[in-house]
């Protein structure tokens, strides 16, 4: 029996057959910014070689600042996976070794002498998330070092397992990390950052500051849409640090990928360690799946900024995606954006409301002689949802009275006067409503 199977990918919808899919990916994120969806900047580089980078929007919308290549933006958690490169570069000096403890940098932490320096890169420790155990009190703010308060504050947690048993994702991990860098060294992060990374990578617009966001200076604001764009409140960056502060954009993004896997940064035998997943996770690396290629990269989200980038090293190639404003999921725009370079079947998503009659007529249970799968059709937020049995639920998208899609996953959901036909990959799925 054939096994129909959802698939998403990393984390999409007029088809123009012959179009050039550089100008269709551009008119894709130009629909999405006028449709008031997407402010931000995209970039593909096919090894050293950048084939498309452009922003839309503004980085600062009050002094209509518009938005360009090199505008810079917060990349939050992607800041990770350059924490990492520079704790392996201070594995392969012999200046720290995987094994080492945390009692030797932060002997306060609660079973710092059972935490290695793995268990720290791995989300292995068991350490709660500083950013959302707690918050960071106005009185913790106002202190002279701000750093040197957060890890204070997370000495003072109890363990949530034991180090090394599980997976837990902690920003406190990758703080901690930055902390262990700036003792080895003796020099700051930012120090770390610049001599460890940016100049051998040859990064053009990559640096952490600790100083609030300055728009003269190509660096951009985050916004949230409510009607129009309006201005996020901006954090402090020490609170984020080197688990979340680092400011770039998606070029460097890339060239810093790309570095990385053609060992600019590090020995084969450290990106080796590094790419291996445990428990879907490596040193500050993801693996995501677009079909049957394999990207590693990582996500980042600080105040309203999204980021994410991924590299395909079988292609040598490299997308990196941030938003400073963004009314629509960023794993649907990267998917998007995938299905284009890929020159797969992408239709733009529609923006308009759905009929509330046709929402109710197709709403139901529907069930399958040819395979052993029911699909549930619902209504939520004034849009059509499916969920078929074990899976999770997800948005169907108008192409028209009687056709809907979702893109994500190749399926395409055709209704009938109490039936539908169901075509994912190929296949025809003929199911009756119950």
């Amino acid at each position: 029996m054939k096994k129909l199977i959802f698939l998403i990918a990393l984390s999409f919808s007029i088809i123009v057959s012959g179009q050039d899919r550089f100008e269709k990916m551009d008119q894709y994120l130009t629909y999405l910014y006028e449709n008031n969806k997407f402010m931000g900047s995209l970039c593909i580089r096919e090894g050293e070689n950048v084939v498309f980078s452009k922003a839309y929007g503004f980085s600062d919308v009050e002094n209509k600042i518009t938005a360009d290549r090199l505008t810079t933006y917060k990349i939050g958690s992607i800041s990770k996976t350059f924490t990492a490169v520079m704790i392996m570069q201070l594995i392969e000096e012999k200046k720290l070794r995987l094994e080492s403890k945390l009692t030797k940098f932060f002997p306060k932490v609660k079973k710092a002498d059972s935490i290695s320096v793995a268990d720290l890169l791995y989300q292995r420790t068991g350490i709660p998330d500083f950013v959302n155990h707690d918050s960071i009190t106005s009185k913790e703010l106002k202190t002279l070092n701000l750093k040197e308060t957060i890890y204070q504050k997370i000495a003072k947690y109890d363990s949530r397992f034991n180090p090394g048993s599980q997976f837990e994702y902690s920003n406190s991990n990758y703080f901690l990390l930055g902390g262990i860098i700036e003792k080895i060294t003796k020099k700051s992060f930012a120090e770390n950052l610049e001599e460890r990374i940016v100049k051998k990578a040859d990064l053009k617009s990559t640096y952490y500051k600790p100083d609030t966001t300055d728009t003269r200076n190509k660096e951009s604001y985050s916004y949230s849409y409510d009607g129009e764009w309006k201005l996020y409140p901006e954090w402090n960056n020490d609170v984020a640090f080197s688990s979340g502060g680092i400011i770039s954009n998606p070029a460097d993004l890339t060239r810093f990928l790309n570095a990385l896997f053609e060992g600019k940064l590090l020995k084969p035998k450290s990106i080796e360690e590094m790419t291996e997943m445990k428990d879907g996770y490596g040193m500050a690396l993801y693996q995501f799946p677009f079909g049957d290629r394999k990207f590693f990269g990582h996500n980042g989200r600080i105040e309203n900024f999204n980021a994410t980038m991924g590299y395909n090293p079988n292609e040598k190639l490299s997308v990196s995606l941030i938003s400073n404003g963004s009314n629509y999921s960023l794993n649907d725009m990267m998917i998007g954006i995938l299905s284009i370079y890929y020159k797969l079947p992408f239709p733009f998503p529609s923006f308009e409301k759905i009929n509330p009659e046709l929402i109710a007529k197709y709403s139901g249970t529907y069930s399958s002689n040819e395979i052993p799968l029911k699909l549930t059709v619902f209504e939520k937020n004034e849009e059509l949802m499916a969920q078929a049995t074990g899976q999770s639920a997800f948005p169907l998208t108008l192409r028209d009275e009687k056709t809907f899609i979702f893109a994500a996953a190749g399926i395409e959901i055709d209704f009938g006067d109490n039936s539908l036909i169901l075509k994912q990959g190929g296949m025809k799925f003929n199911f009756s409503k119950e």
